[in-house]
């Protein structure tokens, strides 16, 4: 194990985890309720990008948990997210539907109207406990909709434990997923949402140095600076990766030691794509694409690898298919069962795209203005429009001041976290090295984007200007076009700026000069 809190103990717990599951099966039936109903657990880390996970050859990290749910059942090399950004995105995956379908919960730091139903609400009216430790639905405000708890379920954060890095939750998300297993009364499933505030900023400076990470681990992605405050941010950005893993390790142990480790369907994934720029709040390859892997001992065969395009609106039909749970009339979702495909059953092929988009992230923009994007990704090509392109992608460049004063020039790009990384490029964005970097991360630009995401997986290189690809490009923009329009994006219906009157109820507001 890499770094100095791994769990030694756990990680040789979860290797042979499963050795002994068929002799456990019926002390599991009645610890977890009829072996058809699965038990559900959602683990879910807070900013991380695919390729960052051992299980798919990554160098920089080490995750144990992660790999295991993979070994032992579906790695997916093309999962996406609906949304580049926490809020949007945790919501999609709640309701099974675009960010576009659930009015203010598509945007960012909003509130969550509750006539759209989240799946732990499902799964609880049909005999379901239900939970969540650690990030559950946010940022955003469920009470000011009248819902009278978090969407993710009922909370369990009580129990703490001291973190060996600042910027990690002192939140034990395995224990209070224990102390929930030892509420569930006999015979009855759960499902248990565990969402780790790692590895989303901020991370503790220069703390891959208290480890066994090395610079030469890391692989800078073509879409930043080949700098050695890069490598180290990547590095701390791994720390917190292999942190938010020892807590699926216990957890998976916990189930192990519990007996109820064959009857649980565990999904691993991540809500976005990591802090960084160009990555997270952008429908660029490294917003949308995160790791997932999906386990099932007994139900979907071992070691599969599944390349199609797959989206987290899909999860909820899955767990309701699992479940053996029929939607109520009235209730639709936009998503299907991944069951199919994981069971290796015939005709699994998913009937819809990869679709994604984000608007608002921040405020980042004069009048709290978003910055609205949707992108379709089909085959190898992912195409991204840009509604708005007279619009900083980023966010203005300069900010007001409190005193009324213009900031800065190149300090106010928030829709960026806050990064070395970030700071390194503001600070030598003139230089030749750094240029182009910062540009792709922050100028302005055009209605749409084109990208082979077979051989840039960085987008750095548009292709709808190229005559070669323009059959290709009428294509997507049509497919695209259609898809927004038969899910009822009010971006392309009678009231596109709907969005900008949804109010942003969580962080700092601005102002910038007109």
């Amino acid at each position: 194990m890499r770094t100095v809190f791994c769990l030694t103990t756990a990680a040789t717990g979860i290797v042979a985890a499963v050795a002994g599951c068929s002799a456990r099966k019926t002390q599991a039936a009645s610890d977890s309720g009829n072996n058809t109903r699965p038990n559900i657990l959602v683990f879910i880390s807070d900013d991380q990008s695919y390729p960052y996970a051992s299980a798919y050859g990554c160098p920089a990290v080490s995750t144990p948990g992660f790999d295991f749910v993979a070994t032992h059942g579906a790695l997916f090399t093309n999962a996406y997210v609906t949304s580049p950004g926490s809020s949007p995105s945790r919501a999609s995956i709640l309701t099974g539907r675009y960010p576009w379908q659930i009015e203010e919960a598509g945007t960012h730091a909003s509130s969550f109207p509750s006539r759209y139903p989240c799946y732990p609400d499902l799964l609880e009216q049909a005999g379901y406990a239900v939970g969540y430790t650690g990030k559950g639905w946010g940022p955003g405000d469920w009470k000011i909709s009248g819902r009278t708890r978090n969407p993710a379920g009922p909370e369990y954060n009580t129990l703490t434990e001291t973190p060996p890095f600042t910027g990690i939750s002192k939140i034990d998300y395995s224990a209070n997923f224990s102390h929930f297993l030892d509420e569930l009364p006999p015979g009855k499933p759960f499902c248990f949402w565990i969402g780790t505030n790692e590895p989303h900023r901020g991370y503790q400076k220069d703390s891959w140095k208290e480890t066994d990470h090395t610079p030469d681990q890391v692989q800078v992605p073509g879409y930043l600076p080949n700098a050695a405050v890069v490598k180290g941010d990547i590095l701390d950005y791994a720390v917190e990766i292999e942190w938010a893993d020892s807590h699926l390790q216990k957890a998976i142990k916990e189930l192990s030691d519990r007996g109820m480790l064959d009857n649980t369907l565990i999904v691993a994934l991540s809500d976005n794509g990591m802090a960084f720029p160009h990555a997270k709040a952008n429908c660029y390859d490294a917003g949308l694409h995160v790791p997932l892997a999906i386990c099932w001992v007994g139900q979907i065969p071992e070691g599969k690898t599944l390349h199609e395009e797959v989206s987290t609106i899909d999860l909820l039909p899955t767990f309701l298919e699992a479940a053996g749970i029929k939607a109520n009339a009235g209730q639709s979702f936009s998503g299907e069962s991944l069951l199919p495909a994981l069971t290796g059953e015939k005709g699994s092929a998913l009937t819809h795209p990869a679709l994604s988009g984000r608007e608002r992230h921040s405020s980042a923009r004069p009048a709290n203005l978003g910055y609205p994007i949707r992108s379709i990704r089909s085959g190898n090509y992912l195409l991204v429009r840009n509604f708005h392109p007279e619009r900083w992608p980023a966010g203005n460049p300069q900010v007001l001041k409190e005193d009324g004063t213009p900031g800065s020039m190149h300090k106010a790009y928030f829709d960026i976290d806050g990064s070395p990384t970030l700071s390194y490029m503001e600070n030598h964005w003139n230089d030749p090295e750094v240029s182009p970097y910062f540009l792709a991360a922050t100028a302005l630009r055009p209605e749409y984007e084109l990208f082979n995401i077979a051989e840039d997986p960085d987008c750095m290189h548009d292709l709808s200007k190229e005559s070669s690809y323009a059959q290709l490009f009428g294509t997507l923009k049509t497919q695209l076009q259609e898809w927004l329009e038969k899910t009822g994006d009010p971006r392309v219906g009678n009231n596109p700026e709907i969005w900008e009157t949804y109010p942003r109820l969580s962080g700092p507001m601005r102002k910038f000069p007109e």
